[in-house]
């Protein structure tokens, strides 16, 4: 195992750690949406990268969900309606 022969310096110490320091990250905003992103990122609010639609988001998930319900919904009270006219019949 290796030991030190002397002391180190404070400065030679403390000079090692100089180069260590972070960087702020750069933000820009979305094309579509001006949200804040990361550059060269896709936007996950709206899921667009250069205007192009690359993912569905959680919100255009909800809305197509939405929609399959609503006209599940109609068509099951459109079933009950028909079986309700031929059962009065």
């Amino acid at each position: 195992m290796g030991v030190p022969k002397r002391k180190v310096s404070k400065s030679r110490r403390d000079s090692r750690s100089a180069n260590k320091h972070l960087d702020v990250k750069t933000v820009t905003a979305c094309q579509t949406c001006q949200a804040p992103i990361s550059p060269h990122q896709l936007c996950f609010e709206c899921g667009y990268y250069k205007g192009v639609k690359k993912i569905s988001t959680k919100t255009d998930r909800m809305y197509k969900r939405g929609e399959s319900r609503k006209s599940k919904d109609a068509s099951v009270s459109k079933n009950v309606s028909q079986e309700s006219s031929e059962s009065t019949k």
